[in-house]
């Protein structure tokens, strides 16, 4: 009996060893998550316009205060959150305090729901519009850190603070490389609400959104607070060289550049043979420009020979044009091997170049945004591959079509040749 009791022990303790082994880590244990909180930061217009009762039988305001809330309840745990106002302190007439009217309402961090609903609900229609002078202390809230960052921005209206644009504060933002996302939504927007507030958008690689009822506006703040706890690959910034010599070294990986109108930017990509260089470029127009654009994306060697280019034109018809171009390097001998014993590396340069052309009165600082993703794979082991023709297998299939119409063609001459000699013999 002791034997069998000690045995059946014996077992549970290996069974309850094995469970433990096999549940995930973190039922184990809770490790911390290496990656960075991101930050998101509400703005919210509260300016005098946002007293109109006409969003679901209710004021702009209480339409917001009740999609706040609802989205301060469901808030991911790893969300850093803020809130700033615009317009919510000064009732009065003078244009150059009323344009100052920006505060930050709740700071960005770790959200307490309660003192964040809180502060919302002490909010009451005011002042002016400076969405302007609100994106440039959001962006100041934002600062420090690796974290992915986003500002959900949402206004009933267009700013009132000209000569300060805030597409223009957009592209400056934009043009600092700190990757920072700016979303606008539309409280029942005019015409000119909408082109600002898409423009905004457009600067930062953002999104507009128009509203009409407060279950729209919930559910895409919602929406965009979600989407920045789940955020997709960030572009590193770069800063491309006028030549070749002295452009940045680039690895695989994505990233981000400005380059004004006009302009020749240059990089450098080290290529190993049997490696395949991959790359593209695209060149976003975040502001009006005239039709008929072009972009151009060329590799040529360290000495100025050109070996492979892509190229796009566009007609107005688009906000972003791309191009791309493969390169394979074939294998090399073991003699050409360095010290290390790998295969000697080819620094190949790669130059963006547009052809962007604006209006007089559109201003080309900063420059517009440019992607240009980079990537080494294998090459083709065998440099006669038919894929490398450009018809991929299609080569084989046409030869055999021709081979083919060809034996069938001989085959119906001579079968035509010989009923014509055997009518003729009868």
């Amino acid at each position: 009996m002791i034997i069998r009791k000690r045995l059946a022990a014996g077992v549970c303790g290996l069974l309850a060893a094995l469970a433990v082994g096999l549940l995930p880590g973190s039922a184990v244990a809770d490790e911390p998550d290496a990656r960075p909180s991101p930050k998101v930061e509400l703005v919210l217009d509260v300016s005098g316009s946002m007293r109109a009762r006409d969003i679901d039988g209710q004021s702009r305001m209480s339409a917001a205060k009740q999609a706040f809330n609802e989205v301060l309840d469901a808030v991911p745990h790893e969300v850093q959150l803020g809130i700033r106002t615009l317009g919510a302190n000064y009732p009065g007439e003078d244009r150059k305090r009323g344009c100052k009217d920006t505060k930050r309402l709740y700071p960005v961090g770790p959200l307490d729901r309660t003192e964040a609903k809180t502060a919302v609900a002490t909010l009451a229609p005011t002042g002016w519009t400076p969405i302007g002078p609100a994106l440039l202390g959001a962006a100041d809230d934002l600062k420090g850190g690796d974290a992915t960052r986003r500002i959900v921005l949402i206004t009933d209206g267009e700013d009132t603070c000209a000569p300060l644009d805030p597409c223009q504060v957009a592209r400056d933002i934009a043009s600092r490389g700190i990757h920072l996302t700016v979303d606008t939504l539309g409280l029942l927007p005019n015409a000119k609400t909408r082109n600002q507030l898409s423009c905004i958008a457009e600067a930062t690689g953002g999104t507009y959104t128009s509203v009409q009822h407060t279950g729209e506006l919930r559910d895409r703040v919602h929406q965009l607070v979600d989407r920045a706890a789940r955020p997709v690959v960030t572009p590193v910034a770069t800063k491309g060289a006028a030549q070749c010599d002295g452009a940045p070294k680039l690895t695989p990986g994505l990233y981000s550049d400005r380059e004004t109108f006009g302009e020749h930017r240059w990089y450098r990509v080290d290529v190993r043979p049997g490696q395949e260089l991959r790359a593209s470029v695209s060149v976003a127009a975040d502001r009006a420009v005239n039709n008929d654009y072009g972009v151009l994306l060329q590799a040529s060697t360290a000495h100025g020979r050109e070996i492979v280019r892509g190229a796009e034109a566009g007609s107005g018809r688009t906000d972003v044009i791309s191009s791309g171009l493969r390169y394979p390097k074939a294998p090399a001998d073991a003699a050409d091997d360095d010290e290390d014993g790998k295969p000697t590396a080819e620094t190949v340069c790669l130059q963006v170049s547009n052809s962007f052309s604006a209006p007089a009165s559109v201003k080309t600082a900063p420059g517009l945004p440019v992607e240009l993703a980079v990537d080494l794979v294998d090459a083709p082991h065998d440099a006669a591959d038919t894929a490398a023709f450009g018809l991929g297998r299609g080569w084989w299939l046409l030869a055999a079509l021709v081979l083919t119409g060809l034996v069938a063609g001989l085959l119906w001459g001579w079968i035509s040749r010989w009923r014509i000699s055997v009518w003729r013999t009868n």
